[in-house]
């Protein structure tokens, strides 16, 4: 069964200072699930707040993890959030997606915070933009060519409309990394840097396709990195569009 969509709380990140009111509302919008982006910010306070509003922690965007000495609290407030998925969003230099020694440093980067996070019960998601799709080695996009140096472990979270706009198609992505797969971004705009996205359904994206070629038990996120309208509603149409496709 196709799990409910989550929302990325990036896109409501002006609204976070009062965090109670934002994820009630979500929550009656109809979601039952969120990924944070600063896990490390009062862990026991948001799990029980989302615990009591039925919200469900789909994974959690760790940027910290590179930053700290010691990556450890990291991870230890990730799985105080309830979730077993510590992703990495970003952080590795865009340069070292442009050539074999770049993708193996980037690998072996991933292979220890893996480790790492291993030790805490958490499996490592990469989470990409459009600069690991542009560079293409050996009639490959980079980011999968980098899937291949990288221990079974590491997993992906695919942010689709960064992949449709770095070149490639998503969802043959999808289907080529299969279950290396456990999140995606699904999002929705022009498919032109710079240019705000609008709610999932409404741009230029082929979401159907794109939810068909995912595996089914992967988490389907929505995101808006900037939006032109109000956000609250186009992450409730998002919603509704996406409980739409996968009921017909």
């Amino acid at each position: 069964m196709t799990r409910k969509p989550s929302v990325q709380l990036y896109t409501v990140r002006d609204h976070m200072a009062d965090r109670e009111a934002t994820l009630t509302r979500l929550a009656r919008l109809g979601y039952t699930a969120v990924e944070p982006f600063d896990p490390t910010a009062d862990p026991k306070g948001f799990r029980a707040l989302a615990d009591d509003l039925g919200l469900a922690v789909s994974g959690a965007h760790a940027m910290a993890m590179l930053h700290e000495p010691d990556p450890a609290p990291v991870f230890e407030a990730v799985a105080v959030l309830g979730t077993d998925l510590a992703i990495l969003p970003a952080g590795i230099p865009e340069e070292d997606f442009t050539t074999r020694d770049g993708l193996e440093r980037a690998a072996d980067l991933l292979n220890t915070l893996s480790a790492r996070a291993g030790e805490h019960g958490l499996r490592l998601g990469y989470h990409n933009h459009w600069w690991e799709f542009e560079p293409v080695l050996d009639g490959r996009h980079a980011l999968e060519a980098l899937a291949d140096l990288t221990a079974p472990e590491v997993v992906f979270e695919i942010d689709t409309y960064w992949a449709a706009v770095g070149g490639a198609d998503p969802a043959a992505v999808l289907e080529r990394l299969g279950d290396r797969v456990v999140a995606l971004h699904v999002k929705d705009g022009p498919k032109v840097k710079g240019e705000p996205h609008v709610a999932v359904g409404d741009g230029a994206m082929p979401v159907p396709a794109i939810l068909a070629a995912a595996p089914a038990d992967a988490w389907r996120v929505v995101e808006l990195d900037a939006c032109a309208t109000d956000i609250f509603d186009a992450v409730g149409r998002s919603l509704e569009y996406l409980n739409g496709l996968e009921g017909a």
